[in-house]
């Protein structure tokens, strides 16, 4: 009914159906997304006649030309060097130890990490693997199912998108035009109330199961195993120190902040003797290989992004909309209905560069500060990430282990409404996005 009334609204024809139905079919047959957009793109153009083709190759390097997506490799990167350096278990150590006069603290410890990792790297796939192979097998030994194991982590990951310094809002920022810097300030109380919400369903349903025991350590024990932890690995922290404080004191911007982490990274691999110059053309190769899908595909969106501003669709969207109903907390509910549904389905790139131009003037219509509308946007895909049928982390997890998709996802459901919960408190509670904030933004 929804659709029907926008193709009304704006005279939709052949020219939209046809790209669109090609832009499924080519998902369904796995092709990879930036060539469904690319190819849909380009089709809509040319059946539409509304812009010469001869303008796309320009359009394709104006979506890529902007300094700000220089930092996205060097996140990658840097995410890459700390594994293969072994900085990565400094983060477990600490995070075991800051847990472990608690039930279920190598559970708690494991997400924990999961948002360390996430403060660095701005990806989740990379933190999936990363913290899925050096924990998984010790939550099964330590009583946790397999499945719930693999789902604890998958779950965790998901901060590395919602924790700042993030791709996604990176990305998101370019689409909108707004400032990363900004973006990932707001993002800050949003991302550690999805990690502590994971924290917390865990802790209850450890208690509920009984997976884990622990916690009968004395005050003292835990501060001694903490002080070695940290007298251990606390150079480990010196590179999301730099990455925090240069973005969020204005000193570096996010591209800057990247650039000096991988370098100080690299050094410090160097310095401990965990890294060596045979270490780099795997690490190059396996960063490039994430860029080159992340690449492509904001490229195409610049093409597929003026077609339907051409035609339209946003405006209609946003009319069509708001003729079945003007209650703002409504139409919020819509919008977070349609970016888990499409996080379902599809990765949260495609989803940003497709869906945040048709969704923005609809948040801007009901009056949402923009900063809390892509806050609730990465968050809302964030959630699609532990949810089948793509599930991007479910799958990684399954590959590390051979455990079944499915068995991983239905124990993931309490960590799915958990966090559910918290993309309404962003939705209809401003302040947790905007409180940071300077005056201006708010």
């Amino acid at each position: 009914m929804l659709w029907t009334q926008v193709a009304q609204t704006v005279e939709l024809g052949w020219d939209f159906y046809l790209p669109v139905l090609l832009f499924v079919a080519l998902i369904a047959l796995a092709v990879p997304v930036w060539a469904a957009i690319g190819a849909s793109a380009i089709i809509m153009l040319w059946m539409s006649g509304d812009l010469p083709l001869s303008l796309v190759g320009e359009s394709l390097f104006a979506g890529i030309d902007a300094f700000a997506l220089t930092a996205v490799p060097l996140f990658i990167l840097t995410g890459d060097v700390l594994v293969r350096t072994g900085l990565s278990r400094k983060f477990l150590d600490v995070a075991e130890a800051l847990t472990n006069f608690a039930k279920g603290g190598f559970g708690s410890a494991t997400v924990l990490v999961c948002g360390m990792f996430a403060a660095i790297s701005g990806s989740d796939a990379a933190g999936a693997a990363a913290v899925g192979r050096m924990t998984i097998a010790r939550l099964v030994e330590s009583g946790y199912p397999r499945p719930y194991a693999c789902a604890l982590v998958a779950a965790g990951a998901c901060t590395g998108i919602l924790i700042p310094p993030s791709i996604a809002y990176i990305i998101i920022g370019l689409v909108l035009g707004i400032s990363a810097s900004t973006l990932f300030l707001a993002a800050l109380v949003p991302g550690l109330a999805i990690l502590i919400s994971i924290l917390v369903t865990n802790l209850i349903v450890n208690r509920i199961h009984g997976y884990e025991g622990g916690g009968n350590i004395s005050a003292a024990e835990w501060a001694g195993n903490l002080g070695r932890a940290l007298k251990s690995g606390w150079y480990a922290f010196i590179v999301p120190g730099i990455i925090f404080y240069g973005i969020f004191s204005g000193r570096l911007t996010p591209t800057e902040a990247g650039a000096t982490a991988v370098v100080v990274t690299i050094i410090m691999g160097f310095v401990l003797g965990t890294l060596k110059l045979a270490d780099f053309p795997a690490m190059l190769v396996s960063s490039a290989k994430v860029n080159g899908v992340i690449l492509p595909i904001i490229a195409f969106s610049a093409p597929l992004a003026e077609a339907l501003a051409i035609m339209g669709v946003p405006q209609g969207f946003v009319t069509s909309v708001t003729q079945l109903t003007d209650e703002p907390w409504l139409l919020i509910l819509l919008m977070i209905g349609i970016l888990i549904a499409a996080g379902c389905v599809m990765e949260t790139t495609p989803n940003i560069v497709i869906l945040a131009p048709i969704l923005k003037p609809l948040a801007d219509n009901i009056g949402m500060n923009e900063i809390q509308f892509c806050i609730m946007m990465i968050t809302a895909l964030g959630v699609g990430f532990i949810t089948p049928p793509l599930g991007l982390n479910l799958f990684v997890v399954s590959g590390i282990t051979g455990e079944s998709i499915l068995k991983i996802a239905a124990r993931a459901i309490p960590f799915v409404l958990c966090m559910f919960v918290v993309v309404l408190l962003i939705a209809y509670v401003p302040a947790l996005s905007t409180t940071l904030l300077p005056e201006i933004y708010k």
